[in-house]
């Protein structure tokens, strides 16, 4: 039995007493230590040789991972720790940084109760730590700091003690300004962090160190000693061995992360909308042991052998081998074939998991990331899951053979079942599939993943960048849309939707997809929104994406019975909009009039949805159809004498610069691009400024193009989508 088994026994008695288990992450940007850091944990518990902790990376053990020296995948490990005399069960998840990875972030805070959030000393706090803190709050998730590379700061920049103390401080006011911001009271006031109270941590990751408030008390060893031991050959060897990483980290987890029967009273309010006074609220609020199972997947892991492994957190129950469950939203019933805790790449076998844990089971085929899984048939599923971004650039792909077609189609189910955030189309017609992923490095990955693990040759395009279809005003007649038999009429009119409404659907607070259960509350959220006509509040009809649908007439005969169609095909016309066939996004469509026919037989399907969505296009093209294009933020670190070639690079790709400032010796440029100038960049910055620019991207919604470059665009899109080259106009729409 090996040393990781004999660990994975001990865990299987602490996890009966859900009190000494804790659920951990580790979160942060780019290249700020995150893997490294979970590498001392892992050796603290025995599990790998202490002298490789930080350079071996256990939790990047995918190929790719290792080629790259990036994390690419959440990856989890259960391990026992001993603090004060006592044993706890640690289940940590160590997740991406990379901004293409963001979805794998959000998913793995779901299984989550407390996230060391790290901070490289050097760089501060960057562009992709802010989202980590942001997905964190947002599920309810405790964030700890620790501020790493701290032997950098004090070798390579020679500070003294004050400027660190001073950057440091600036640091933590900065970090505890984003928790106020983004937490209601009283929470926004208990989970500060500070010095004094150890849930601020410093160290240096890849030397295996760290020091607390806390834990200089107890070892007596201060600020002073640590720059004279940084300064001296070996010293932080021997910091190592007086104040080990692990140690100091555990501390800070034990000591203020709350374990799962107390995590999940404050949690479950948040991301569970069932009842909670029913049986089952109250097992989960309690996280009961002996209630009814309720698991939620948050990763689902491809095995050559097992098949698919799906890794979550279980709220409630027990789970035991051989045991039947649901997925919520799936009629058949899956039987659980093992049970299982994870250590980076290894699964452990165990009997049975308890609320409360984050384990791997086998067995749950039709469950994806983000699936709830219950004993419960009926069960209300957890809240959907925000993503900060949305999928901006595509590829299409096809197999080399057509032999392999088949084969394809099922790697594609499986990669969109095991990766959310890659949005699949399947075209069985063409063969030719498009995936559509975060950015470059997500595609090259997945693409990576379809040829070498899978095993199918394929033939990619070119990336192409997703657009979106909006208007420019609003048609105050209305435009009135037939049906082919002329017996149907509906008259739109279509506008832009107020901005307050669009960011509540992307950040979560609306869900499109999910059924309107209160129409009257749904009505005094949009107006707190910024929806100021009454009427249009009151007739939400349907949400698709982050456009809405508003029924605003009265009293028009056997409308009721035809909604049904009429929102069928406000779903078609929002997923293919006119101008190029790429979805629509911050639309308002008001239906302000319409006549039927009196005899069911000529308002079927067939008479309506043509109707209705040729009602729709006319209304946008009377608008003002304009494209959207994707942004992204662009955050450039460089010294002051590339900076002009850095602006001129940005200008290049119609780029605008949004601020330039110093810090410290670096001047730094804060840009906005389009996404579809992006390409490239990486090669091109790093020619410009001879590998000098420190820099990072992120997600920033989509933006309006410029008219004489949106002609251009979309006879191109058209052209590739096998339309005519110029988009029809409101005449042919009318039927006319």
């Amino acid at each position: 039995m090996g040393r990781k088994e004999e660990n994975i026994k001990y865990a299987t008695t602490i996890m009966k007493t859900p009190e000494f288990v804790r659920n951990l992450g580790t979160a942060a940007h780019i290249d700020h230590g995150k893997t490294t850091f979970s590498d001392n944990l892992i050796a603290g518990a025995g599990m790998m040789s202490e002298d490789l902790a930080g350079k071996q990376r256990v939790l990047d053990y995918d190929e790719q991972e290792a080629a790259r020296g990036i994390t690419i995948n959440a990856a989890s490990a259960s391990m026992v720790h001993h603090y004060n005399g006592k044993s706890y069960l640690i289940n940590l998840i160590d997740t991406p940084g990379h901004v293409d990875f963001g979805g794998d972030v959000t998913r793995a805070m779901r299984a989550l109760d407390g996230v060391y959030i790290l901070c490289c000393a050097v760089e501060g706090i960057m562009p992709q730590t802010e989202t980590v803190i942001r997905q964190a709050l947002k599920e309810r998730v405790r964030p700890m700091l620790f501020i790493n590379k701290v032997d950098r700061m004090i070798v390579e920049q020679q500070v003294t003690k004050d400027m660190m103390i001073q950057r440091f401080s600036k640091l933590i006011a900065t970090f505890n300004e984003k928790i106020k911001a983004n937490l209601p009271a009283p929470l926004n006031k208990e989970w500060q962090v500070s010095i004094q109270d150890g849930t601020v941590a410093f160290g240096s990751a890849y030397n295996n160190w760290a020091i607390s408030a806390p834990y200089m008390k107890k070892t007596g060893i201060t600020f002073s000693d640590i720059f004279d031991y940084c300064n001296k050959e070996g010293g932080q060897k021997e910091l190592a061995k007086k104040i080990p990483l692990h140690e100091v980290a555990l501390q800070m987890a034990i000591e203020h992360i709350q374990p799962p029967t107390l995590a999940q009273k404050i949690r479950i309010p948040i991301i569970w909308k069932g009842d909670l006074e029913s049986k089952v609220g109250k097992e989960l609020l309690n996280c009961d042991a002996s209630g009814d199972v309720v698991f939620m997947v948050t990763k689902i892991i491809m095995d050559k052998h097992a098949g698919e492994v799906a890794v979550g957190r279980l709220f409630s129950g027990t789970i035991l081998k051989g045991q039947t469950l649901y997925v919520a939203g799936q009629p058949a019933p899956q039987r659980v074939q093992t049970v299982a805790l994870m250590v980076g790449a290894d699964r452990i076998p165990i009997e049975d998991a308890m609320a409360g844990n984050i384990v791997a089971v086998t067995g749950l085929k039709d469950a994806i990331a983000g699936s709830t899984v219950s004993s419960l048939q009926d069960i209300t599923p957890f809240e959907k899951m925000a993503h900060y971004s949305e999928p901006v650039v595509t590829e299409a792909i096809e197999a080399k053979d057509t032999k392999d077609l088949p084969k394809l189609v099922e790697v594609l189910r499986t990669i969109g079942k095991a990766d959310p955030s890659l949005a699949i189309e399947i075209n069985q017609e063409t063969g030719e599939h498009l995936i559509a992923g975060m950015g470059e490095l997500h595609l090259e990955i997945t693409v990576y993943r379809i040829q070498n693990e899978q095993g199918v040759p394929i033939v990619v395009s070119p990336p192409i960048v997703v657009y979106r279809e909006c208007v420019k005003g609003t048609n105050p007649q209305g435009f009135e849309g037939r049906s082919p038999n002329k017996h149907n009429k509906f008259t739109f009119v279509v506008s832009k939707l107020e901005k307050g409404v669009c960011d509540a659907i992307h950040k979560g607070d609306i869900d499109p997809d999910a059924k309107i259960k209160d129409p009257k509350a749904l009505a005094k959220q949009v107006m707190d929104l910024g929806m100021s006509d009454p009427i249009q509040a009151k007739g939400i009809v349907k949400f698709k994406f982050d456009n809405v649908l508003i029924d605003a007439t009265k009293g028009i005969q056997y409308l009721n019975e035809t909604m049904e169609l009429v929102a069928d095909a406000f779903d078609e016309a929002m997923s293919k909009g006119p101008l190029a066939a790429e979805k629509c996004s911050g639309l308002k469509v008001v239906l302000i009039d319409a006549k039927l026919h009196e005899d069911t037989i000529h308002r079927g399907p067939a008479q309506i949805i043509p109707a209705v969505r040729d009602g729709i296009y006319g209304a946008m093209c009377e608008a003002g159809r304009v494209l959207l294009e994707p942004m992204q933020h662009v955050f450039i670190s460089v010294p002051p004498d590339y900076t002009g070639a850095v602006i001129s690079m940005i200008t290049q790709r119609r780029g605008t610069i949004l601020e330039m400032g110093q810090d410290g010796s670096d001047s730094t440029i804060s840009a906005k691009c389009p996404v579809s100038d992006m390409f490239g960049f990486t090669s091109d910055i790093r020619g410009a400024t001879q590998g000098r620019a420190l820099w990072s991207t992120e997600n920033a919604g989509f933006e309006e193009m410029f008219p004489d470059l949106q002609s251009k665009v979309v006879t191109e899109i058209r052209t590739r989508k096998g339309l005519s080259a110029e988009p029809y106009d409101a005449k042919y729409y009318s039927g006319l």
